[in-house]
């Protein structure tokens, strides 16, 4: 059978991806992943390019992460956070990404509030452009390197049963799991109260409920969302102590399962609202493997796309 290629320019989201795709970014992340644990940490495979980090919103870890594995793969990194940038006097998104572009730059990694944003940005550029959130739209890398830890964890995705607890509507990380997931045969649960769950989000082919006991009741592995508070535009969010009580992830509701599962969280941590620290930093977490595979995982995608736009013919 014929190896996949990559052909694509970006990585914007992983809805429109083939399950063979999300299967050669895992491919691509796990031979890379050796490199993290080498004396020198660097190998040559993007030397001479130059990634952008554009980014639109507050980022620790995702920032940190691909400045790590762009460096880690020789590129030369460029890090803009549009607060101090030319955004402040009122430049456009598409002509900041024009005016990197006749820098002569090589890939955009944009984090941006609005949805859709990357996928704008690339229409209008030749560079690659890489997602690293848009609003509450995707976060394909986050989504991958999620789905990695499990794969490294069970050596399988297909029949695994993954719940996604908390902030399903606002969630750009649930519906790119979702997606990633499904389309490699997990099944999927999502619980939030009724407020947090989005319209007609089974269509996604997930089950939905708003009982956390039953949710978590077969899982194998559970991901805990942070509850985005700046996003509660309408109030719709429970005080924090009501949620804690309810949807809190605790070592004495994990008790009464039949089983140990899997906990797993993207950060930042909201310790005492969405997730208790015994559980947090309990034997069963791998909240700190998941942010260490985020650096093979977006090697993986930088180096992709990378190969990808060279296939790629760009028409304005």
């Amino acid at each position: 059978m014929k190896k996949l290629v990559w052909e694509r320019k970006d990585l914007l989201g992983l809805a429109d991806l083939s399950k063979e795709e999300v299967e050669l970014i895992l491919e691509t992340a796990e031979s890379f992943k050796e490199v993290s644990s080498r004396q020198i940490k660097k190998v040559p495979a993007l030397r001479g390019k130059t990634v952008v980090n554009l980014f639109y919103e507050p980022s620790t870890r995702t920032r940190v992460s691909f400045e790590i594995a762009a460096k880690r793969l020789s590129c030369d990194v460029i890090n803009i956070i549009a607060d101090t940038s030319s955004v402040r006097k009122g430049e456009s998104l598409v002509d900041t990404g024009k005016n990197l572009e006749a820098l002569k730059i090589d890939i955009i990694v944009l984090r941006h509030n609005s949805s859709g944003a990357a996928h704008l940005l690339a229409r209008n550029v030749g560079v690659s452009v890489i997602n690293a959130g848009d609003g509450w739209h995707e976060h394909p890398t986050q989504a991958l390197l999620d789905i990695f830890t499990l794969k490294e964890k069970f050596g399988k995705i297909a029949g695994l049963n993954v719940t996604i607890v908390g902030d399903i509507a606002h969630s750009r990380v649930a519906r790119s799991n979702i997606w990633g997931l499904t389309k490699l045969g997990a099944n999927v649960c999502v619980c939030a109260p009724a407020s947090l769950l989005p319209a007609e989000i089974e269509k996604l082919g997930v089950r939905a409920v708003t009982d956390l006991d039953e949710a978590l009741k077969g899982a194998d592995c559970v991901n805990v969302l942070r509850m985005q508070l700046e996003r509660d535009e309408r109030s719709i969010f429970p005080s924090s102590l009501d949620y804690f009580k309810e949807y809190g992830i605790t070592a004495e509701r994990l008790k009464k399962l039949k089983k140990n599962i899997l906990i797993m969280h993207p950060g930042p941590l909201n310790r005492g609202v969405e997730i208790s620290s015994e559980v947090a930093d309990g034997k069963d977490s791998v909240i700190l493997e998941q942010v260490t595979n985020g650096i093979a995982v977006r090697m993986a995608v930088l180096y992709l796309v990378s190969q990808g736009k060279e296939k790629y013919a760009f028409n304005y």
